[in-house]
């Protein structure tokens, strides 16, 4: 191809995107739809402006899904990783296989030998990594326990494409005219001729290395190159890591996407980890939209035109034999009833890998040209339904089982934090952001769905959970941070928040927003010194204002609402054993009251004694 050709065809590719995905933003589809349908709009059966079989196109574009597991990579660290182990091994490999052995069996229903079934159910019981992860992630769902489940089962597969490339060609049945001789097309150099035992080794000592290099080595360099202070050096180290890593694991003969992933993971915990991130991102982007409008773009068509009802058929047995397969497991894992099905609607498809399985599957004579094209055209639109699945998911499913099940508490996967807000409404959002204008990360918690669905479309990372309950807040970090803010609304749930996590973890210093003065009263006298009402400060910066605008000068206003301020909060802590004695309590307040006006009248009267006359503040100035 020339490059006036590939210029062309990225061209065509970009402008589809461009013009699709606000055209489906409007709509309510979301972008994967949106590249889809871009796709397949300029592929061969509608405007044909672009071939169906463009590769080199959908190569970069592949990229795209290697970009995205960096990304989320760098959100794991490794410790979160760790305690992902059970659902990555458990619920994936039981996964892979119960869905590989359904298959396998139905495909023997209808008439395909034990080899070619077998190495049918293999290839799809995948799922689309891109689809699904890029789909729940603008969904906000992929902190919800049904989407880290499925983040779970989705990394295992990556793992499991090694071994059933491994397992593949011992399957094929020797029929001339299959294919040639298996190749993947890739440069194994590395591991071509060993040994199983000797690839592992050669796996594994690669693993090890990366994962030593992220640790001792990287660290330096990222220091070395922010010290140039040159923006796009640290954008070429990025994308220098992302380039060499997949390389790598394409040498090894493992997945690309998932070395990505591994080498975010190392990453996770540097302190460049944002700006990585930041780096990285836009490049994901529009990649991964490419790969999106690349799979629209390839749909074969005439094959569908051709058998519409078998191919049909085949689509909606295989969604319903995946669906089964995994409301099932998420039955025996403990999900509740929304996100086991979740889980369900959001893997039920056919995935990417199933491009290159097949076409692995031909060259080794496993599978006939004709199989495997059925197979690619039943996975492109399994791919491109499963958006709409989500949709419906989301605006039918749901609200229906959402009352038979309270929504659960998300995943918390930020637990080094020193601080944990409580409450993110516009008191605790103020917080919060000052918090981290100053470097300090903090975990926050909210119990109002469509509170966290608005905040997440802002891009706040904010965990749904009632922080009264101490599994949550021990989730959210509290054993080793130093700090709580109480920040919730409600002065009913903020003292059970108060209480609980004084109850089970007393080394925690708590600050509480309070409603009034009476609630902090009660909060004093339970033992609670930190209190903070909720209109306090804003009404002393009004009463600034107010004074200013009557004529007092700027710096006595302030000196007065700051002497108000530290006399009303003694006040508060004072007054607050006398709560419950009402006419005491009025009367101690009524002193209290005279008391500050004649401190805040001999201030002024200072002030003006020692001001300097006009003449002079004009000469001083």
């Amino acid at each position: 191809m020339h490059l006036q050709d590939i210029l062309l065809d990225a061209f065509v590719y970009l402008a589809a995107a461009v013009l699709a995905l606000p055209l489906a933003k409007r709509l309510g589809f979301g972008s994967v739809l949106g590249y889809l349908i871009a796709g397949i709009v300029i592929g061969p059966f509608v405007l044909a402006l672009v071939g169906g079989a463009d590769a080199e196109i959908m190569h970069v574009a592949e990229f795209g899904v290697v970009m995205m597991l960096f990304l989320i990579g760098l959100e794991l660290r490794p410790s979160l990783l760790w305690r992902l182990r059970k659902p990555i091994l458990g619920m994936g490999g039981l996964q892979v296989a119960a869905t590989a052995a359904v298959i396998t069996g139905g495909a023997m229903m209808l008439g395909l030998e034990t080899r070619p079934a077998v190495a049918t159910g293999l290839i799809l019981a995948l799922s689309s990594t891109a689809i699904v992860l890029q789909s729940l992630a603008e969904r906000r769902l992929l902190s919800t326990e049904g989407g880290r489940s499925a983040f779970s089962v989705l990394l295992f597969q990556d793992i499991a494409v090694l071994p059933i490339i491994a397992i593949l060609p011992f399957l094929a049945t020797q029929v001339a005219g299959h294919g040639a001789p298996a190749e993947t097309g890739a440069p194994h150099e590395i591991v071509e001729g060993l040994a199983v035992w000797q690839h592992a080794v050669v796996v594994l000592a690669t693993v090890a290395g990366i994962i030593a290099a992220g640790r001792i080595v990287m660290r330096p360099v990222f220091r070395a190159i922010a010290a140039t202070e040159l923006r796009e050096a640290f954008t070429a180290t990025a994308l220098l890591i992302v380039v060499g890593v997949a390389l790598l694991m394409i040498a090894i003969g493992l997945s690309p996407a998932l070395g990505a992933f591994l080498a975010g993971v190392v990453l996770a915990d540097s302190e460049y980890r944002h700006e990585l991130e930041m780096d990285i991102e836009p490049f994901k982007g529009l990649l991964l939209g490419l790969f999106f409008v690349s799979v629209g773009a390839s749909i074969d068509f005439a094959l569908i035109m051709g058998m519409p009802l078998t191919i049909a058929g085949l689509v909606v047995a295989l969604m319903v034999a995946k669906f089964a397969v995994l409301a099932g497991l998420a039955r025996v894992f403990g999900l509740s009833l929304t996100n086991g099905a979740l889980f369900a609607f959001s893997l039920a498809q056919g995935g990417e890998f199933a491009f290159v399985l097949s076409t692995f599957a031909v060259q080794s004579n496993v599978l006939p040209n004709t199989t495997a094209n059925l197979l690619m055209a039943v996975v492109v639109l399994t791919m491109v339904l499963t958006p709409l699945v989500l949709m419906a998911y989301e605006r039918i499913v749901r609200p229906r089982i959402a009352p038979a099940a309270a929504r659960e508490p998300d995943t918390i996967d930020e637990d080094g934090n020193p601080a944990i807000i409580a409450g993110y409404g516009r008191f605790g959002m103020t917080v919060g952001r000052l918090l981290s204008a100053n470097g300090y990360n903090a975990t926050v918690l909210d119990y109002d769905p469509a509170q966290i669905d608005l905040l997440r479309r802002f891009g706040q990372k904010v965990f749904y959970g009632d922080a009264a309950r101490p599994e949550i807040l021990s989730a959210a970090g509290a054993g080793h941070a130093s700090l709580l803010i109480v920040a919730v609304g409600n002065p009913a749930k903020a003292d059970e928040i108060a209480e609980t996590a004084r109850k089970h973890f007393p080394h925690l210093k708590i600050l509480l927003r309070v409603y009034d003065r009476r609630h902090a009263y009660m909060l004093i006298n339970r033992g609670f010194e930190h209190v903070y009402r909720e209109t306090f400060g804003t009404s002393l910066d009004m009463a600034v204002d107010a004074l200013t605008t009557l004529g007092m000068p700027d710096h006595q206003a302030r000196r007065s609402a700051q002497i108000f301020r530290e006399h009303d909060i003694a006040s508060l802590h004072d007054l607050a054993s006398l709560h419950g004695d009402e006419n005491a309590l009025i009367a101690e307040s009524r002193r209290r009251r005279a008391a500050i006006e004649r401190v805040l009248q001999e201030d002024r009267a200072k002030s003006a004694e020692g001001a300097p006359a006009p003449e002079d503040r004009d000469k001083a100035s």
